[in-house]
């Protein structure tokens, strides 16, 4: 794929990919508010745009075997872990920006938890082996990520038990 071609794709992929986030907020922001077609708008329209990024993504040949895909998985939250969290927390400290402070700091302890359920995919991917954990809990508030049953009360933001959210195979 010739450079120009990869490096637009490339931002077709990270713009699609924030649209796809982005109105899934919005969405759950209307549902909340009790307008459900709106919310059932926005939710439809980021499923659109997760359909763009998967075909950039694809194209641009980033889907690889599994081994290749737990790495990478693993690589990004490294990164995460060593790089950019500790960075971006020490200067929303330095800057006083409270808000940033805790949500870095919660995406840096899950970040945490995902390297490690990563390394152990990873070992298993090799393996040809499938993932143990048939149930995954997310706490909603910080991202606190946890195999099978959630805690009483989230570790890392103190939330109940009721704020975490089950993923099921």
């Amino acid at each position: 794929m010739r450079s120009m071609t990869k490096e637009f794709l490339s931002t077709a992929f990270a713009g699609e990919s924030q649209a796809h986030v982005k109105y899934m907020i919005f969405s759950e922001d209307c549902a909340k508010k009790g307008l459900k077609n709106l919310a059932n708008l926005f939710k439809a329209i980021s499923h659109a745009e997760f359909v763009h990024a998967k075909c950039h993504f694809i194209a641009l040949k980033k889907l690889g075997e599994t081994t290749e895909n737990v790495k990478n998985a693993l690589d990004g939250e490294t990164y995460e872990i060593e790089e950019m969290y500790p960075v971006y927390n020490e200067t929303a400290k330095f800057q006083k920006e409270t808000d940033a402070v805790r949500t870095t700091f919660y995406a840096l302890e899950a970040e945490k938890i995902h390297a490690t359920m990563y390394q152990k995919a990873l070992e298993l991917a090799n393996s040809k082996k499938d993932y143990p954990a048939s149930k995954i809990q997310i706490c909603e508030l910080c991202g606190h990520t946890v195999e099978n049953e959630a805690p009483d009360k989230c570790p890392v933001c103190g939330a109940k038990k009721d704020f975490y959210r089950a993923f099921s195979a």
